[in-house]
């Protein structure tokens, strides 16, 4: 059988989530291919999987969209870039490329992300079964689709609807994600194996100290908010008895980041699941993939939210006893958060109280032990599969 994954300019978060179901299609005897966009090319081909390059609206419309969104107010921009950069431009870009992809290959189910919807207007146009990877909590990609029906309902009267009646695919635990998609379909993610080479004698087992690990995710590289944000984190562990691990993404350089702590080790990217089975503390920024994967390994966390979903994330997380969250000193009106140097003695002072206070490492194993407990990756799949 045939499949076709649609991702789209949305950065490693969405299509990591994507590409581990599509490598788990793969496993089952499929054939997999992915359409994504030029600026996500590069990591496409780091798959392994084959992919096709589609279009993307031009670097200034995208400029000018986070622009609108650090200007604010908060209540005014939100949703603006599932609206006018996804849902929109996006698709109108992108469009091209699955609708050749559909007709030259032929294939007997569409996967995509929540944020792509050129695949889902290209699979249903032609009566084509799909399911969607869930990248964010379910309740907040429900809200998005009925937010973005009358765009998508532009190009295909009636996708939206399609899209809410097929399958969801979710790697999160039902405690913390009720879902309200009718088809939903939970699983445990299948861990790589891959090993950051000659780093872990440094951050292993071997060396003293808890071992924390941060990372702001993929998109903020990309924003002028970075430099500062990854200065403040630097700043924060200083001095701490901990090792820290930190990832910047390969948009930014190391050596732009400055004086690096003696404690304190940086890289552009490092396989995450591999991390999380040493780390004792995950500071990130609260995007799904990283708050769940420490969740499901059992790592607390300390939450600095930044844009997106990342406040309903640290909300969750506080709520469900498993972390803090650091509400930074800069917040203003506008959309867009971003760390500096007067977050840094807040920052630090919640490392220090999850890695002091045991309840939240507890909070954390609860939730693992939940997400252990969902049906494996490769069984999902397999019966995903075996009904086309």
């Amino acid at each position: 059988m045939r499949v076709l994954l649609g991702c789209s300019l949305g950065g490693e978060g969405h299509l990591v989530p994507l590409t581990t179901v599509g490598r788990a299609i793969n496993r089952a005897g499929h054939e997999v291919v992915v359409v994504v966009p030029p600026a996500m090319a590069a990591s496409a081909q780091r798959t392994g999987l084959s992919y096709r390059v589609g279009d993307e609206p031009p670097l200034a419309f995208v400029e000018e969209i986070w622009q609108r969104v650090r200007a604010g107010p908060a209540d005014a921009v939100a949703g603006l870039i599932d609206r006018e950069l996804f849902a929109d431009r996006c698709t109108r870009a992108m469009l091209p490329a699955a609708r050749r992809a559909r007709d030259a290959w032929r294939p007997a189910l569409v996967v995509r992300e929540p944020c792509e919807y050129a695949t889902a207007i290209a699979a249903y146009e032609a009566g084509i079964a799909q399911a969607q990877v869930g990248i964010s909590l379910a309740s907040l990609e429900s809200g998005v689709r009925k937010m973005v029906a009358p765009i998508i309902d532009g190009f295909a009267p009636g996708v939206a609807a399609a899209i809410g009646a097929a399958p969801y695919l979710s790697s999160f635990p039902a405690s913390l994600d009720p879902s309200d998609w009718p088809d939903t379909r939970r699983f445990r993610p299948t861990a790589t194996t891959a090993q950051p080479d000659t780093r872990e004698s440094w951050w292993g087992d071997g060396a003293a100290g808890p071992l924390v690990y941060v990372t702001f995710g993929s998109v903020l590289g990309h924003l002028s908010e970075a430099i500062a944000t990854y200065r403040c984190a630097l700043d924060a562990v200083a001095g701490l008895p901990v090792r820290v691990l930190m990832t910047v993404g390969r948009a930014t350089e190391v050596a732009s980041l400055g004086f690096i702590p003696e404690n304190t080790r940086v890289e552009q990217w490092v396989p995450q699941d591999a991390v999380l089975r040493r780390a004792d503390l995950v500071v990130c920024h609260g995007g799904s993939g990283t708050t769940f994967g420490a969740l499901g390994a059992g790592v607390p966390v300390v939450i600095c939210p930044l844009f997106a979903d990342q406040s309903r994330n640290a909300r969750m997380v506080h709520d469900a006893g498993a972390g803090v969250v650091l509400s930074s000193e800069n917040e203003a009106a506008g959309g867009l958060l971003g760390l500096g140097p007067a977050d840094v003695p807040g920052l630090r002072q919640r490392i220090e109280e999850v890695l002091r206070e045991p309840r939240y490492r507890d909070g954390a194993r609860r939730i693992g032990v939940e997400m252990s407990s969902m049906p494996g990756l490769d069984e999902m799949v397999e019966r995903l599969t075996q009904r086309l």
